[in-house]
Parts: structure tokens; C-alpha cells; sequence
């Protein structure tokens, strides 16, 4: 089965993953703040003359000097209806958990031909959605059963997405931790115009469940802590729009009357990706009946597996297949 694929694949991570004592980040300390020298008393300057009052005007009519806004990799502000997201899923040493597990910068000629043939009348933003929080079969040193890789790993697969003139998305399997403490691990990289985040409620443990035995779930509160962080750190950095991805594989993850109550945020665009697996049939049946349930203020996801929807002499969805679907996904991602 999938899942235990996955947990069997993420126990190969541990040489990209440490636990979460070992790769909490020290707390950086500020340099303290430049003095000018001191003037010594027989060289300090003449006090310079007011300019005339006409000089003053001018002074002040003169417009500002004009800042250089950040834009996303391709140029603008604003993620929709200007692109079309298109990505690869995966994390180090995990093949069960899709194509980008290990070298990703070898995978965007692969993942840029498929994005080619996207053809909705946007530009196509390609996507590297890194693992980077991974759910564990067990508790670890503080029994939260997940595991944080490395910030040279995330520091590899950025680089990789801005070659590929893309966009990084932290994915977060959370295990028995929270999503909002798992994504302020990684804050500093949210401070950078290129990096957004996903949820993946699927391996998010309730109390006493451990992965593998339980569907995991998750609240609209949880959700909307995340969006509202992300979008502080937008308006506090005057970034471009960041994207904020949850993925849903049935309804028991996030509940209907939860997702309802999911609010998008300035300076954040929320997206729901639908991540049923099966044959072409089943996975159009799954979209149809999850993306009912869609808030009109919250985008459509799909995600296509490499592996489970090629089973048993199945064929995976063509771009011009996922296409058809309705209404089409505005981030197809790959695992």
C-alpha cells in the first residue's frame, strides 16, 4: 500500500533529516549597531545655511526616489490568474514520496517538458514541492513522529527552483506536531519572494494515533494560522503573493464544514490540491466529488502519481486529460 511505502521510504531520510533538537537553528544575534567616529572638537563642521525658501520648495516637491518591488521568478506580484503552477513532489532518499529525491536541479528538464504542455493561456511557474517536515513510523527522541531535513537540503532544492526560474514550497507532514510550529522552522526562507508552503493534513496525528494506522486531520483554525503568518510576513517584507497549499485525499482530513471556514489572507493565495490515486476513472471521480466542496476564494489542486496511478497496466493522465477536468487545476504537482 501507499502509505506504508511511504513510511518505509521515509525511514531512508535519516541521512538528509535530523530530529528536531538537532536541527533547530541557534538564534541568530544582531551585530550591534555601527557608531559614527567621534569629531574632535577642532574639526567639527560650520553649520550649513538653510536653503532659500524657494530651494525649499523644490526640495520637497521632488519626488521619491523609486524602491525596486520583489516579483515571483517570472515577473509580477500576483500568482493568479497570471500563471499556471506546474510541479515535482519529493523529498531525499525517498523514492516512494515522488520524483525529487535526490538532485533535484537532474529533474526540472523533466519537469519543465511536462509543464510545457500545460497550454491554458497563462504562463507556466514550475513548482519544487520539497518534503521537508517527513512523518515517521516512530515517535523519535521527542515522540512526535516527524523529522526536519537538513537547511542544505532546502538550500539545494531552492536553487534548483530558481534555475528552473521556479518556486519552492515547503511541504509539511507534521506527524504529532503542529503545521505552525513546523513551518516557523523554516521562517527564514518564507522571507525570500520565491518560497511558499504545503500542508499535508493526511499525516497530521491526533493524540495517541500514530502514522500508518490513522488517517490523520486537521482544523480550519490550523490552516488558517498558517495563511495568517505567511501573510505577515508578506505585508512586513512587501513581498509578492505566497502560495499556501493543502493537500486533501477524502473528506476526513479536512472536514467540509472546516474547509469552509478556511480564509485566504492579503498577500496569500490558498490552494486545494486533491490527491485521490487510481486509475484515470477513479481519479477523475475523486476531483469531481472533493472539488464540489471548494470555497469559491480558494483554488483548485490535483496531484498525479508516478507510481499508483500506473499500476496494474494503468496509464497516467495526460496534461491534455488533467486539463479536461472541471474546473482545471490551477497547480498540477506530480508525485
Amino acid at each position: 500500500m501507499r502509505r506504508a511505502a511511504i513510511l518505509l521510504a521515509a525511514a531512508a531520510t535519516v541521512t538528509a533529516c535530523t530530529p528536531d533538537a538537532q536541527t533547530a537553528s541557534p538564534a541568530m544575534s544582531a551585530p550591534p549597531p555601527a557608531t559614527a567616529p567621534a569629531l574632535e572638537s577642532s574639526l567639527a563642521p560650520s553649520p550649513i545655511p538653510a536653503p532659500p525658501p524657494a530651494a525649499a520648495t523644490a526640495l520637497a516637491s521632488a519626488p521619491a526616489p523609486s524602491v525596486s518591488r520583489k516579483e515571483l521568478p517570472q515577473g509580477g506580484r500576483t500568482i493568479f490568474p497570471d500563471y499556471q503552477l506546474v510541479g515535482f513532489c519529493g523529498t531525499p532518499g525517498a523514492p516512494a514520496l515522488g520524483p525529487l529525491l535526490d538532485h533535484p536541479a537532474k529533474k526540472s528538464e523533466k519537469l519543465l517538458a511536462l509543464a510545457a504542455q500545460y497550454h491554458t493561456g497563462r504562463k507556466v511557474l514550475p513548482v519544487f514541492e520539497l518534503i521537508a517536515v517527513v512523518v515517521q513510523s516512530g515517535g523519535g527522541a521527542d515522540g512526535k513522529f516527524r523529522t526536519r531535513v537538513l537547511d542544505a537540503t532546502v538550500d539545494e532544492y531552492l536553487q534548483a527552483a530558481r534555475d528552473a526560474k521556479g518556486m519552492l514550497l515547503i511541504n509539511i507532514q507534521p506527524g504529532q506536531s503542529d503545521f505552525l510550529t513546523e513551518v516557523q522552522r523554516f521562517e527564514k526562507y518564507l522571507h525570500e519572494p520565491d518560497v511558499g508552503v504545503a500542508l499535508d493534513p493526511e499525516w497530521a496525528m491526533l493524540p495517541k494515533q500514530t502514522p500508518n494506522k490513522f488517517y490523520g486531520q486537521t482544523t480550519a483554525d490550523a490552516i488558517n494560522a498558517v495563511i495568517q503568518y505567511v501573510s505577515g510576513i508578506v505585508a512586513k517584507d512587501d513581498l509578492p503573493e505566497k502560495a499556501v497549499v493543502f493537500h486533501k485525499v477524502n473528506n476526513y482530513v479536512v472536514k467540509v464544514k472546516e474547509e469552509s471556514a478556511i480564509r485566504p489572507a492579503p498577500g496569500v493565495v490558498v490552494i486545494k490540491s486533491i490527491d485521490g490515486y487510481g486509475n484515470k476513472w477513479v481519479k477523475a471521480n475523486t476531483y469531481a466529488f472533493l472539488v464540489k466542496t471548494t470555497p469559491a476564494a480558494i483554488h483548485p489542486g490535483f496531484k498525479l502519481f508516478f507510481d499508483e496511478d500506473t499500476q496494474h497496466g494503468q496509464q497516467l493522465m495526460s496534461p491534455a486529460e488533467v486539463m479536461k477536468l472541471s474546473p482545471v487545476p490551477e497547480y498540477v504537482m506530480y508525485e
